[in-house]
């Protein structure tokens, strides 16, 4: 279980995120047109997963800001955004931001966030998916992984990017 804050208050997620070098599991997550996406979507593609608890809260609109504007300069590269947000939410909102280099996609009847260990287990957004940060080569091995300290702070990108080179 790793333990996070929101605003100082100690929280909880499932478990710890996937080791470096590790394979990722497979998964199926809904895009917007309620199709289901699972890793081999992805097949030989280096992938950053963003993982966040709301796409309507701004630091999870900044994140998927900022990567959407780093996935322009990414070679063999596709960023990931998850939530537990329905589908309709994020496609408003990518519509409404012209996100358009990123892949945002719904945990909302999967269990990416149970997979993955990224479930907080308590306080008021229990349930709802840690912010982190996955990224794996297009082998699906583990480069690089971040579950941001506190749930309000953006995650480190730079160091996302770098893990990809």
């Amino acid at each position: 279980m790793s333990s996070i804050t929101l605003k100082g208050n100690e929280v909880n997620t499932l478990g710890n995120l996937p080791e470096v070098g590790f394979t990722v599991k497979d998964f199926a997550l809904v895009d917007s047109g309620l199709n289901v996406k699972t890793l081999q979507s992805f097949e030989g593609k280096k992938k950053v997963f963003n993982i966040f608890p709301s796409i309507d809260t701004p630091t999870c609109a900044s994140s998927a800001r900022k990567f959407n504007e780093e996935a322009n300069n990414l070679e063999n590269t596709v960023v990931i955004n998850v939530s537990k947000d329905l589908p309709f939410a994020l496609t408003r909102f990518c519509a409404a931001e012209g996100l358009n280099n990123v892949e945002t996609l719904s945990d909302f009847r999967g269990t990416f966030g149970d997979d993955y260990e990224v479930t907080i287990t308590d306080s008021p957004m229990k349930g709802l998916l840690s912010r982190a940060v996955i990224v794996t080569d297009e082998n699906n091995k583990v480069v690089y992984t971040e579950q941001v300290s506190e749930i309000a702070d953006e995650p480190n990108y730079s160091a996302a990017i770098e893990a990809l080179k």
